[in-house]
């Protein structure tokens, strides 16, 4: 999202200044030109707050009885696509059982789905998928990281469900590529598609829907579009900055202000932050860039399935008021609000994200 990339971007620069500033106390009291030891002071404990400052911040929340842990499933298929790119699909719960597909945002992977895996393969026959990028999925050889690419790679991971009709969910930008195939698929609905769950998306380029949009779109030409593009080419070198920003902490404070609502647990901002930055920015930078183009509001109208909408009653990434506007625009839309709750509600408010999700498909998949 517009939002997360132009925070990852600040807590680099803050990363760079934090080690550069530390090193050069250093250096000028090595040297005399600082005489007292309060600057080796200072230089000691920038340095200290460079490589461990996310300890503190983690030692200090509560940790939760069941933490989210990267696990993945040993029921694995992989689809070769005509792009180059390679997806990695797992399956869990009993073949027999009704499929929902579970497709994920953009930065983690398909083991962001911790707990929804877990509280729903009892029931049902999920199935996850990484993104094509992230993951374990390998990158497409024509660089083409749009939408209607994922859409049609979803069509793809469709085929694996068998003749049953799915429920196919979507998160953040997941939203959007089920929004983006309804438009290229309009025949799957109804007849291979049972049923839609919006979570956290918009209908439109999410700079318009974000917390700050205003200064967003105001940026979005002259400096973000710029940035994203040279974050491509500088690839590596974001990649170590970004575990440099975990490592002094600015990477859990700003996955807690753009995710969270302060009621996560230890386990739940760790495991976020450390997925959101394992990608490369340069292939996050290209997903961005291709948010940008976004717009399916035409094809909100045209959605005749029933749809789920859900959002966290804080999201700042994408603001309730999307929400709102997709299920007031699809004809069998209803929308539930988690309170409290932020972007990532899925993992903090996972009993009740798992409920919401369970009556709905049972209405579906077990008529």
């Amino acid at each position: 999202m517009p939002l997360d990339f132009l925070l990852r971007s600040l807590t680099g620069l803050l990363s760079v200044a934090l080690i550069g500033g530390s090193a050069y106390v250093l250096r000028q009291w090595y040297e005399g030109e600082l005489i007292s030891d309060r600057w080796l002071y200072l230089g000691i404990g920038l340095s200290l707050w460079s490589f461990l400052g996310f300890l503190p911040l983690l030692l200090f929340r509560r940790a939760g009885r069941d933490e989210p842990k990267p696990f993945r499933s040993n029921q694995v298929q992989r689809l070769v696509r005509p792009d180059g790119s390679e997806i990695q699909v797992e399956f869990y719960g009993a073949e027999s059982a009704p499929p929902i597909i579970l497709t994920h945002g953009w930065g983690p992977d398909s083991t962001v789905w911790y707990y929804a895996k877990k509280q729903l393969a009892q029931q049902f026959r999920v199935i996850v998928w990484d993104l094509p990028g992230l993951g374990k999925s390998k990158k497409p050889k024509n660089r083409d990281y749009s939408l209607e690419k994922y859409a049609r790679d979803l069509d793809a991971v469709l085929g694996l469900a068998g003749d049953r009709p799915a429920v196919l969910l979507g998160h953040s930008m997941g939203a959007m590529i089920l929004l983006t195939f309804c438009r290229l698929f309009p025949e799957r609905l109804e007849n291979r598609v049972a049923g839609l769950i919006l979570v956290d998306g918009t209908y439109t380029n999410p700079a318009h829907t974000a917390i700050l949009s205003r200064l967003l779109l105001a940026l979005q030409k002259p400096l973000l579009e710029p940035l994203l593009h040279l974050a491509i080419v500088l690839s590596p070198l974001l990649h170590l900055t970004s575990w440099l920003s975990y490592l002094n902490g600015s990477t859990l404070l700003t996955t807690e202000i753009s995710g969270f609502t302060g009621r996560e647990t230890r386990g739940q901002l760790n495991f976020s932050s450390l997925i959101g930055i394992k990608a490369p920015p340069g292939i996050l930078a290209r997903g961005v860039l291709a948010m940008f183009r976004f717009d399916e509001t035409a094809t909100l109208p045209k959605i005749s399935v029933p749809t789920l909408v859900i959002v966290g009653q804080s999201d700042i990434a994408t603001r309730p008021i999307a929400s709102e506007r997709i299920s007031r625009d699809i004809p069998r839309a209803e929308l539930k609000i988690l309170a409290p709750g932020g972007h990532m509600a899925l993992m903090e408010r996972n009993p009740q994200f798992a409920e919401m999700v369970r009556a709905f498909s049972d209405s579906r998949l077990l008529q």
